[in-house]
């Protein structure tokens, strides 16, 4: 998961909307978004390590991952992140804050956003800090909380001019996050690559032949507290070759529903 924006409490109808990207390796194996009985959540699946980017269990917690990008510091024999995620949506945010202060340092450097929708917090490995998200529009990438690189403050103003003019449908969410205008050089963050990896990235969503955009997964909470979550996925040409869309009623009888 590489980008994820979060607006809460900007709509009169939806006081949850979150847009995530999740950017990988096209070889790296995927299952798509789907109800783990196993374990009672709704997530995609890394198949190679096993472990999640983003998820909901019925009740409605949420856990998404995004990596700090350090190069520098990568270390191939450090946990896999994946496994945060899976941890913070059958774990309360209390646990969840426990066992991301003792052990953060045993993954590569992370973000991880958790806890209910309606009380959403955030954890920089880097940094050692706990954020809770509240209400406003926020984005997370490979850096800090809230750090202004060009393609969040593009996400975020292009998901605040829709959600202002109450325009909020899936369609419009998904050309926000199918956005691949890049940076000038010259805005191109300095996280250790050259420029030319750095101007690849730089985009909201991300197309080569190699690494880039997967999925974007959207998600609506209204204010009976349903959950709308729309999936699609992508091929390495950045055609779209799968949706889905699911419906959790935590309020009731915790149900997940996959609806398409």
């Amino acid at each position: 998961m590489c980008i994820l924006f979060i607006a809460i409490d900007q709509h009169p109808d939806y006081p949850v909307i979150i847009c995530a990207n999740r950017d990988e390796f096209h070889q790296r194996p995927t299952q798509n978004m789907h109800y783990w009985p196993e374990r009672n959540i709704l997530a995609g699946k890394d198949l190679q390590a096993g472990g999640t980017w983003l998820g909901l269990s019925p009740t409605g917690n949420f856990s998404a991952l995004t990596n700090f990008r350090r190069p520098d510091s990568f270390d191939v024999n450090k946990r896999s992140r994946g496994d945060l995620v899976l941890q913070a949506l059958q774990n309360d945010e209390h646990k969840t804050v426990e066992y991301l202060t003792q052990n953060s340092a045993q993954y590569n450097d992370f973000n991880l956003i958790f806890g209910p929708l309606n009380k959403l917090q955030a954890f920089d490995s880097v940094n050692k800090k706990f954020v809770a998200l509240n209400s406003g529009f926020h984005s997370v990438c490979n850096g800090a909380l809230d750090d202004i690189w060009p393609k969040m403050a593009l996400g975020i103003n292009n998901l605040e001019r829709l959600i202002t003019s109450n325009k909020v449908n899936v369609t419009e969410l998904l050309a926000v996050m199918m956005n691949q205008q890049v940076a000038d050089n010259q805005q191109l963050p300095d996280t250790g690559l050259n420029t030319e990896l750095e101007s690849l990235l730089s985009s909201i969503f991300i197309n080569s032949t190699d690494y880039g955009t997967r999925s974007t997964t959207i998600i609506l909470q209204t204010n009976a507290g349903e959950i709308e979550v729309n999936d699609c996925s992508y091929n390495s040409d950045g055609e779209v070759v799968e949706q889905n869309k699911f419906q959790l009623t935590p309020s009731t009888e915790h149900r997940i529903l996959n609806l398409q």
